[in-house]
């Protein structure tokens, strides 16, 4: 890694006299309303951030180079300060023909509450713990644009491992995941293992449609009771190999957004089919103030039941989206996430404003109630927190 980072120093330098940069700095204070459960744990959290981001055209725009880096320190979490190479890669296009080479990032997926199909890259769980922020995925990738959709193809020759909060992290398991020792792995070749996938995408009138396959290094661990070196009981992160076939829809009619995902994973470990679909409609220009709102509800299936290796397996997603359409840019999103065999509920917020053209207020929230000792959740019981963010765009 610290190789990598030096090398993107040196493209950094080599181009920044010929183009313009862009990108974002941000300063996030995250507070928590209950004290710890862990003394090593703490109720504030402050941490600054950096993500500038470069792209370079050339050859009648046929080729093309992204180069962007990111960096946060954290005041408590030693875990959370950390660098990456989110994007770093060189890019062909010719008539229906692109190329992809180096560090990138993809994204699949429709629906709010999870995206179940979006298997390429790694989570970065220390940025957020929605799982929405990514590490980059060293990959070569092609995209064929034919007459019945796009065909694209990964070959992802390294794999990243998740990452996990430290010791003195909140939203963390307890046992807490060793970040300090080595994880297993079902292969023997480790983070060499070959990874690949292949999806098809088109559009249907107003439906998009995607259809993926993926086999590889699963992204999402298991987590294996141990013992560290300082005789502690921790979990550490097992990676076994998997096969997943995924489908995702989305179709918009009228005020209605339909959603759906879709997967069937194989492993030597377990077999199963997940599912999450829902809608989201929309009131348009409300009282005729240009506000619109929406409704979300969507419902998150997974039958292994109670056995399953995730949070939601049998869940109802209820969100509230409103959107300003003002000049700031004024975004609200709540969201309850109901578990339909007990009282087990998770809150979100997400909100965003900006303040002048190149600064931005974003607020995010997290709550979680009636937890039982058996859910997935129980140890975050005492992890509710508002999280307060500025950006400065550039």
């Amino acid at each position: 890694m610290k190789q990598l980072i030096f090398l993107v120093g040196v493209l950094m330098g080599t181009v920044a006299s010929a183009d313009e940069w862009r990108g974002f700095m941000s300063a996030e204070y995250r507070g928590f309303t209950s004290s710890p459960l862990d003394n090593d744990q703490h109720r504030s959290y402050v941490s600054l951030a950096v993500e500038p981001e470069y792209d370079h055209a050339w050859d009648s725009h046929r080729q093309s180079i992204t180069i962007k880096p990111f960096y946060r320190w954290d005041q408590q979490d030693n875990a959370r300060s950390h660098a990456d190479v989110r994007e770093l890669f060189w890019s062909y296009a010719k008539d229906r023909f692109e190329l992809y080479l180096g560090v990138c990032k993809v994204f699949w997926g429709v629906t709010e509450s999870q995206h179940l199909v979006d298997v390429i890259n790694q989570i970065d769980l220390v940025e957020n713990p929605d799982g929405e922020d990514k590490l980059g995925q060293p990959m070569l990738s092609t995209t064929l644009l034919t007459e019945s959709g796009a065909i694209q193809f990964y070959l992802m020759p390294y794999f990243r491992e998740r990452t996990f909060p430290g010791e003195e992290g909140r939203l963390r398991s307890f046992p807490r995941v060793e970040t300090d020792e080595a994880a297993a792995y079902e292969d023997k070749k480790k983070r060499n293992h070959h990874d690949w996938a292949i999806r098809w995408s088109t559009q249907l009138g107003n439906w998009d449609v995607g259809l993926s396959h993926f086999y590889g290094t699963n992204r999402e661990p298991r987590l294996l009771p141990a013992i560290n070196d300082r005789g502690e009981a921790v979990l550490l992160p097992f990676y076994e190999l998997m096969r997943q076939t995924g489908l995702d829809v989305q179709g918009a009619v009228g005020a209605w957004l339909l959603k759906l995902e879709m997967i069937a994973r194989k492993s030597k470990i377990d077999e199963f089919v997940a599912a999450t679909t829902g809608f989201e409609y929309t009131f348009y220009n409300v009282y005729e103030h240009g506000l619109d709102v929406g409704v979300v509800l969507e419902y998150l299936y997974d039958d292994r039941g109670d056995v399953a290796n995730s949070y939601f397996e049998d869940d109802i997603m209820l969100g509230v989206r409103l959107t300003a359409n003002d000049v700031q840019g004024t975004e609200f999103l709540l969201a309850m996430i109901q578990d339909r065999t007990d009282k087990a509920r998770s809150f979100s917020l997400e909100a965003s404003r900006r303040l002048t053209d190149y600064i931005k207020l974003v607020v995010e929230g997290r709550a979680f109630a009636g937890l039982a000792t058996t859910d997935p959740m129980y140890s975050f019981r005492q992890d509710d927190y508002l999280q307060l963010g500025l950006n400065y765009y550039f």
